[in-house]
Order: structure tokens, then sequence, then C-alpha cells
């Protein structure tokens, strides 16, 4: 009974991940090609409009510097399911209100939920998959992803099929619940004991904070492209359905990325090279953004969600890789989104603010490109010799002197 019990529970493991993982995104990318409907209905600016994705992205970064402590309060078990129940309640809020405080208050409720689940996720999975660290993080890193391209792909039809746009925000209510169902049918195997706050060593620790540095800098691209990649087509003459399908187009390749370049990580414990082809690819699209936009649109599209779903799976692999014990691995890993989405959240809204100042969007992809090539230039210092885990007894910055790479 234990080995047939253990065989159920291990596909079990996986559709949990890709089911939670689905859930992550679409209270952020659902908005951005409906975004002219939701500000004819609401008066939103494009400045104000930029706060629905910001917003979020705030909650995850707040949420998650406390996920730790979360979950000590409510055990791993509620904490997820607890994710889930406010993302359910924002997509329900969005399709029974068309105010704008309503939306906002929708964004924050949403982030919150989805902050909460992402502190969870890496303990979980350094744990559950312990010899697949890195295939595991690239799986919901790509089902991550892949939430994201089909709420930018079917938001619009769901709206035009039933000719208003709060239903295209509130149909992700449905894989919100079927998450929920799945959790609590299909737990992990194993939870962990509460494990209380995060040691305080971590506000204090230099190798934290450039990890959190990264993570936020490499990533905040996707916020940005979510948020205005449609309105940037539809300012050149593009349709909803079209701009939409283009965000969508993106995801395809984010998804091929988190999923092959974790695969490629598993071999080696090096993760530069790889980071950097991923960050080159950004950088070239962006720039394609700026320089020829409808020449073509697709290779640039294609290039920016290639290098973006690969930076999100091996940036966050690369800091699980900064600890053994995933207990302490997953404390690192909410303290390094917690601040990286912070820094991800000013995306959005700095390039909203941007458009509303010059008009265009091109200083905005301008200066992505720059972000890019400075953490390109950064991804050298993280040699795998580099990884050290601090001691007991050091104060801040001090290190023992065993690598904790996860090859």
């Amino acid at each position: 009974m234990p080995l047939v019990e253990s065989r159920l529970r291990r596909p079990g493991s996986w559709a949990l991940l890709v089911a939670l993982g689905l859930n992550l995104r679409p209270i952020l990318s659902s908005i951005s090609p409906l975004l002219m409907d939701i500000r004819a209905a609401t008066g939103l600016s494009f400045q104000s409009s930029a706060w629905l994705t910001s917003l979020p992205v705030v909650c995850m970064g707040l949420v998650a510097l406390l996920g730790v402590r979360l979950e000590a309060r409510l055990g791993e078990r509620r904490g997820v399911a607890l994710g889930l129940l406010m993302i359910l309640g924002a997509c329900l809020a969005r399709l029974l209100c068309d105010r704008a405080d309503a939306l906002l208050a929708t964004a924050l409720l949403g982030g919150a939920g989805v902050a909460l689940i992402q502190a969870l996720v890496p303990a979980l999975i350094k744990r559950q998959f312990q010899q697949r660290v890195a295939l595991a993080m690239g799986i919901y890193s790509a089902s991550l992803m892949g939430g994201g391209g089909l709420a930018a792909l079917l938001s619009p039809r769901v709206a035009t099929h039933f000719a208003h746009w709060q239903a295209g925000l509130g149909v992700w209510l449905l894989p919100a619940l079927a998450a929920l169902l799945l959790w609590w049918l299909l737990p992990f195997a194993a939870p962990l004991r509460p494990s209380g706050a995060p040691s305080a060593s971590l506000w204090r620790q230099r190798r934290a904070w450039l990890l959190a540095l990264y993570f936020g800098l490499v990533n905040c691209g996707y916020m940005s492209m979510v948020a205005w990649l449609p309105a940037y087509y539809l300012q050149l003459g593009w349709s909803a359905n079209q701009s939409g399908s283009l965000l969508a187009f993106m995801t395809i390749f984010q998804v091929l990325a988190a999923l092959l370049m974790p695969a490629l990580a598993q071999r080696q414990s090096d993760r530069r090279p790889l980071l950097a082809i991923s960050l080159s690819a950004q950088a070239l699209g962006f720039t394609g953004l700026v320089l020829a936009p409808l020449l073509a649109p697709q290779l640039w599209v294609a290039l920016i969600g290639f290098g973006l779903g690969a930076c999100f799976a091996l940036s966050l692999i690369l800091t699980l890789d900064h600890r053994r014990d995933p207990r302490e691995a997953g404390q690192l890993a909410a303290f390094v989104q917690g601040v990286g989405f912070l820094i991800n959240a000013v995306s959005p809204w700095l390039t909203g603010w941007l458009r509303q100042l010059t008009g265009d969007f091109l200083g905005a992809w301008w200066v992505l490109v720059a972000t890019v090539l400075a953490m390109l230039a950064l991804t050298r210092i993280f040699s795998p010799s580099s990884y050290r885990e601090p001691t007991q007894a050091a104060p801040s910055l001090a290190v023992s002197a065993t690598s904790s790479a996860n090859g």
C-alpha cells in the first residue's frame, strides 16, 4: 500500500505544481489586452491604470517577505489554500464590479494571494523534488508563464463573447477553484513543520541583497511587457485581439525557455553561461522593439519571451543553489522574491510614466535594454565557488567554507 500511495503521489505532485503555476499570472496579464475598455469604463489614465499591474507586484514583494512567518502561523497546507482563495475572490470581484477603486482593491487582494503561494513553492520544490530541483523549477516556471499567456490570449475573446470586459477578467476564478480542489485532494507529501520567522541575518547579508537585486532586475521586463506590450501595438494600429495574441506568442517562448534552460542547468552547477544567453536574448528583443517594431514583431517578442522565461527559472535556481536545507532555501527564496518583486513593481509604473511624459514607449524600452546589459555584466560574479552558507554564530556577512551548489 505505501508503494502504491507513493506512485500515485508522485504524478499528483507534478500536477499540483502545474496547477499552482497556472494561477499566478492571470491576475496580471488579463488586464492589458482589455486596457482600452477598462480605461473607457473607469476613467483611469495610462499612469493610473499601471497600478493595476504594479499593485499586485508590490503585494508579491511585501507578502513574500512575510511568507515564512505566515507559513509558521497558518501551516503550509492552509497557507497555499488561503492564497488560492484570495485569487478566486479577486477574480469574482472583478466579474461583479466595474469601478476603478474596486479594480485596484482586487489587484491588492489577488497580488497578496499570488505572493503567498510564490513564497511557499520554492521550499516545496526543494523538498519534494530533491534530485530534480532544476527540472521542477522549470516546469513550475513554465506553468506560471503559460497561465499568463493563456490569460492574455483568452481574456479578450471571453470579453467579446459575453460583450463585457468584466467577463474577461472574472473567468480566471475557474482555474483557481480547480487548483484549490486539487490542493485539498492531493497535498504534497511530508509538509514541512512550521519553521518560524526567517533569520534576521538575511537582511544583513550582502549576497542575499545581491541575489534579490539580480532577480528583480533580470525579470522586470516581464511586468512591463504584461502591462504595456499590447498597449504599445494598439498604439501602432493593431486590434485588441492581435495585440493580446502577441503577448500570448511571447508566452510560448517563455514556456519553451522555462523548460529547456533548467533542463540544461540540471547538467552543470555553473548557471552563468545560460543566464548570459538569456539576458542577451532579452537585450536583442527590446532593441528590436525600439528600432523596428513593425518589421519583425514576432521575432522581437520571441527573443524577449525566451530571455524572460529562462531568467525567471534560472535566477530562482541560482537562489536555491545557495542553501542545501529546504527550509533555509525557502527562506532565502522568499527574501529574494520579496525584494525582487518590489523592484519589479516599479517597472510597469515607470513605463506608464514615461509613456505619459513622452507620448510613446520608446524611452521605456531603452531603459530595459540598459538594465539588461547591466545585469549581463553582473552575472559573472555568480561563480559556483562563491556559494557559501552562513555559520550559526557568524554575524551578517560571515560564511562557511562549504559550497552549496546543487548541480
